[in-house]
């Protein structure tokens, strides 16, 4: 396996970017909108206390998005509510005055008339907008990198919008998305942000605060009063940058301790940690990696200085990680629940194990201060969401690690 490398974060500062806009009140809001979907439950937090005592921790937490609106990953939460937010906005109304009934009702499908909506993905996210575009009875068009699956590509079609594969990497098909919105006056519903498109970008990752709402909810039922530690995947940086936000925001001076975790071939945000001058750096080229929904070169800015003000260590790691957690989750340990998480949700999953057995990785364990006492929360943000490239992984072994 080739190795983990990791950074310690150089650039935390107590009073950096505001995360106001990811406060407990603005996410309860969020919260209620999703919760006015008939679908939406709380998915669910699994403990995995037999794990935890075998890894030598207090406690681990895990998120299972798997469950989510039955569509198998998190994303739809930040799709769905940034197209209500920009509805809301078009109809010159308050988000809290809308609920799904309401904003699918013919009087408002009448006032707002037919919309496009188009992204880029490599899967989960466009599988959400053109959920929430069907749902609302509009339009989506969607791109794809070249190297998506075919399986996340018709349950993209399933849902009814316009989808290809194209021979792009996926930053090059955001700005095809972006291009094509120009041209023919659709909206874009894109995570990655750049000058003059910040709002939607921030509206997405507010949607993804309604699973750090029910976490912390949920953690308070299991006696944890809050995790110690978080560990957060990073594509973009938009779904990270969103839960470190919220819990920074809630927590403050104490909140948790947030280590960011990409795949080598797309560690943009790694890299941005590692030359420790603030600014984002952009990677390029295919980022072949198995970890498809986090094969993002560009980072989303706002996303990025959340991590760089709160993030506490940066890691990039191979392929192998990822398998390795995936592994972990399916084959549980005693009675702890199974977990099926795939390539993308599993990584940090990966990571943790390897932090407490790796003799490699003890200085970052060191840095981190996990032990005994520590309360690990962990975000399994799809499932099998490839159901072929799962099974390859988790029954046959593809990417085993072999030194383990």
């Amino acid at each position: 396996m080739k190795e983990i490398l990791w950074t310690a974060n150089s650039m935390k500062k107590q009073q950096g970017v505001s995360t106001a806009f990811l406060s407990a009140a603005t996410v309860k809001t969020v919260q209620n909108f999703h919760a006015s979907f008939p679908e939406y439950q709380p998915t669910p937090l699994r403990n995995l206390s037999n794990l935890a005592n075998k890894l030598g921790l207090g406690g681990i937490f895990v998120k299972d998005e798997s469950y989510r609106f039955g569509l198998n990953a998190f994303k739809v939460l930040g799709a769905s509510f940034a197209i209500a937010k920009y509805l809301a906005k078009r109809l010159d109304m308050d988000i809290q005055d809308l609920d799904f009934a309401l904003l699918r009702s013919p009087a408002i499908k009448k006032r707002l008339g037919e919309i496009t909506f188009v992204t880029a993905t490599d899967g989960n996210h466009g599988r959400g907008v053109a959920w929430a575009a069907r749902q609302l009875q509009q339009k989506a068009v969607i791109y794809m990198p070249k190297g998506s699956s075919d399986i996340r590509l018709k349950n993209i079609q399933a849902e009814g919008a316009t989808a290809s594969i194209t021979d792009l990497n996926y930053d090059d098909a955001v700005r095809l998305a972006a291009a094509k919105a120009d041209e023919f006056g659709w909206v874009i519903i894109q995570d990655t942000d750049w000058e003059g498109y910040k709002d939607i970008p921030e509206w997405i990752m507010q949607g993804y605060g309604t699973i750090a709402a029910e976490a912390l909810e949920q953690l308070q039922q299991y006696k944890a009063a809050k995790p110690t530690h978080i560990f957060l995947q990073a594509g973009v940086g938009s779904f990270a940058g969103a839960i470190a936000g919220y819990f920074s925001d809630y927590f403050g001076q104490n909140k948790p301790k947030i280590s960011v975790v990409e795949p080598d071939l797309a560690a943009c945000i790694y890299k941005s940690a590692l030359a420790a001058d603030e600014s984002a750096r952009i990677v390029t080229g295919d980022m072949a990696t198995i970890m498809a929904g986090l094969a993002c070169g560009q980072p989303n800015e706002t996303g990025w200085s959340i991590l760089r003000d709160n993030g506490e260590l940066f890691f990039s790691c191979p392929d192998e990680v990822t398998a390795h957690g995936m592994r972990v989750l399916g084959n549980p340990s005693g009675d702890d629940s199974r977990i099926i998480s795939g390539e993308s949700g599993a990584v940090t999953m990966g990571l943790l194990c390897l932090l407490l057995t790796d003799p490699k990785l003890q200085t970052a364990k060191a840095q981190l201060g996990l032990d005994e006492t520590s309360q690990v929360l962990l975000i399994s943000t799809e499932g099998d969401t490839d159901p072929d490239a799962y099974r390859k992984i988790v029954w046959d072994g593809l990417y085993a690690n072999e030194s383990l």
